[in-house]
């Protein structure tokens, strides 16, 4: 039996890896680590977190088909390795993804079993504070992944479901609700 493809994405802040954490806390299954250009931050853990790579080596690894899907998301490249998507699913293992708007919409092509979350905020301002909380970005930038949160809002109606993560437990219950019954349909 085949593994269960779960994409999960929402606005930088709304607490994407918190949530994921949680549930793979609780649950068997496997996240996906995806690579990335962009510099490490503080609590980043290389090749678990992301698989921290040059902007040269990222453009190498497309030129070589290396990648499942990619994108650009705040002047850095960030994208899924194909092989290890495709072993752990065929093994029977759940994997559970991370990944901005424009990669869903491409696994969802190559995978169109896969089951979409998207991860909104109660409001733009608590979004805001959360963003304002975190203490690693500059005012510029929160204001420019805000204009982006909004463009991405207005694509979560594509997705297959819907989490407003107002409350982690609630968010976390309500992921493995939905993966629960997907598996059982």
């Amino acid at each position: 039996m085949k593994g269960k493809l779960i994409i999960v994405s929402g606005p930088s802040g709304i607490g994407k890896d918190t949530i994921v954490s949680e549930y793979l806390k609780r649950n068997n299954a496997y996240k996906s680590v995806s690579c990335t250009s962009r510099p490490m931050r503080e609590g980043d853990i290389p090749d678990k977190t992301y698989h921290f790579i040059t902007k040269e080596e990222f453009e190498e690894k497309i030129k070589n088909g290396e990648l499942l899907e990619y994108t650009i998301y705040n002047h850095n490249y960030y994208g899924t390795l194909k092989n290890t998507l495709d072993e752990k699913l065929n093994n029977g293992i759940d994997v559970i993804m991370i990944i901005e708007v424009e990669g869903e919409a491409n696994i969802k092509k190559i995978y169109p079993d896969s089951v979409s979350i998207f991860l909104l905020p109660p409001s733009m301002d608590v979004l805001k504070e959360r963003l304002i909380k975190r203490g690693n970005v500059s005012l510029e930038d929160i204001e420019d992944r805000l204009e982006t949160a909004k463009k991405e809002i207005e694509v979560s109606t594509r997705y297959d479901y819907n989490i407003v993560n107002d409350d982690l437990n609630m968010a976390v219950e309500e992921l493995e609700k939905i993966v629960q019954k997907e598996k059982t349909e």
